[in-house]
């Protein structure tokens, strides 16, 4: 099996320290690659600073032209994609599918995006004293950025940090996560594909102990990490000077509300749910985590949510008709039965699943789950429901609140007035009304408060993040 090569400076080449990747569902090694030296290290970041000036001065119609390429050339590779990323991370093939769909509309975003960042006018002669002037207010690279990307969404993912800065002009180097890194690979062969310059984009396969030195160099203004809660908070005290964004996770809730009581809406609810705590294997930052249900609808609820999770099929991955692969490692799953059978130690009930076997963890119901057991405070990151009794819709809007995170909410109401009322409560950052929290659109601004991070993902909201405002005043002017 031929090593996959990565990228420096926009150029393939080969490191010395050769890595193997294994599918979690059989351990099969699926591929390999090198890590970069750290001479390969210097030249890409060398290489980034140096075309700065240059990308950013880059016309719109280069910058969409390169972006409208990597959309079109994912598309045209989506099978071959999509069954990479089932081979290294071993979500279900089609997951893996609706991944690669979402990445090509990431960068369709972003090419449009490139031809729209314009800026903004402003009458100044608001003031007699600043009669005949206008200001034009332009957003400017801050430099280069580095990416450090996580194994969940090996594709798009990494989409969300390149795309905004390519829209910008701005060069970015890529940490993909170690477990998965063939997929980034294969998009920087898509982008050495373009005419972009030479410097504008590196892949480099590096374990995480050497990222501190990247997230240090101070030719890297620019660092955007999505991962654990731990490693971000360390990356944004080690460089407090730097613009840091941070997409760090969260224990995702989900309330079902007072009105939210017909059979059809309980079972709509439940099969969401079910479908959305568990597509990933529950690794993703949004999959639903905690369900709080009234009272009065409890027990008609909760019998449809462990109906619907049985009916979940697990097994091959590879399979079209899997819905729950296994986690990215036994390790993994052994962490999560650990914290299920504390919480049972403590009194919790497990409603279904529950075994594990090797890297493989069953969608899991409990109840009875007290408040501060870490399948329910922490992010526990696997396919495990938390389901409370509430009294009423202010309770459940409570107990959202009473977390560490905030990333996003799930309301199931029919109830306008119920839905502001979420969106003013709730400390999340966003609240999706009728639906999961699982849901994301790759324009809409996307992130947290608390600890679940800073700053917004979102093709436009990165491209914010990634750049700040210069201000032209012209003097003199007729208006």
């Amino acid at each position: 099996m031929e090593s996959r090569a990565f990228f420096v400076a926009g150029r393939p080449v080969h490191g010395e320290s050769e890595s193997t990747v294994h599918h979690p569902y059989d351990g099969r090694m699926i591929g390999r690659t090198s890590q970069a030296t750290p001479e390969q290290v210097e030249v890409a970041v060398a290489a980034a600073a140096e075309v700065a000036a240059e990308a950013a001065a880059l016309p719109a119609h280069v910058r969409a032209a390169a972006l409208d390429h990597v959309s079109r050339r994912l598309a045209e590779r989506a099978e071959e994609t999509a069954q990479l990323i089932t081979a290294e991370n071993g979500k279900p093939i089609k997951w893996a599918r609706v991944e690669v769909d979402r990445a090509v509309s990431t960068f369709r975003w972003a090419a449009e995006e490139a031809r729209r960042f314009t800026g903004q006018l402003q009458r100044l002669d608001t003031d007699p004293t600043a009669t005949g002037r206008i200001a034009l207010v332009r957003r400017v690279p801050r430099g280069p950025v580095l990416g450090i990307t996580p194994f969940n969404f090996p594709l798009n993912l990494v989409a969300h940090k390149v795309a905004p800065a390519l829209a910008v002009g701005t060069p970015i180097i890529v940490k993909p996560a170690p477990a998965t890194p063939l997929t980034a690979l294969l998009l920087g062969e898509i982008l050495a594909e373009t005419a972009l310059p030479d410097g504008m984009f590196s892949v480099l396969p590096l374990p995480n102990e050497r990222a501190a030195a990247l997230v240090a160099d101070p030719r890297l203004p620019v660092v955007s990490f999505t991962g654990s809660g731990p490693v971000g908070a360390a990356i944004r005290r080690a460089v407090p000077d730097k613009h840091v964004t941070l997409e760090l996770g969260g224990n995702a809730a989900a309330i079902i509300c007072e009105d939210w009581n017909t059979d059809e809406d309980l079972t709509y609810a439940a099969h969401r749910i079910a479908t959305f705590a568990n597509y990933q294997a529950g690794q993703s930052c949004i999959a639903v985590q905690r369900v709080y249900v009234h009272e009065w609808t409890y027990d008609a609820f909760l019998p449809r949510l462990v109906a619907a999770v049985q009916e979940l099929r697990t097994g091959d991955p590879t399979d079209d008709h899997t819905d729950v692969g296994p986690l990215i490692s036994e390790e993994a799953a052994t962490r999560v039965e650990a914290w299920v059978d504390e919480a049972v130690t403590a009194g919790a009930t497990i409603d279904v699943g529950g075994r594990r076997d090797g890297a493989n963890y069953p969608p899991t119901v409990l109840t009875g789950v007290r408040a501060d057991a870490r399948v329910s405070a922490d992010e526990v990151f696997g396919p495990v429901l938390v389901v409370a009794r509430v009294e009423h819709d202010q309770a459940a809007f409570a107990a959202v609140n009473h977390s560490a995170y905030g990333l996003q909410a799930g309301v199931f109401t029919h109830r306008v007035d119920v839905a502001f009322a979420a969106h003013r409560t709730l400390e999340v950052g966003g609240v999706i009304v009728g639906d999961v929290p699982a849901y994301r659109a790759d324009q809409m601004p996307y992130g947290g408060v608390k600890g679940s991070g800073v700053g917004r993902e979102g093709v436009r909201s990165a491209m914010d993040d990634y750049t700040e405002p210069r201000v032209l005043v012209l003097t003199g002017v007729q208006l």
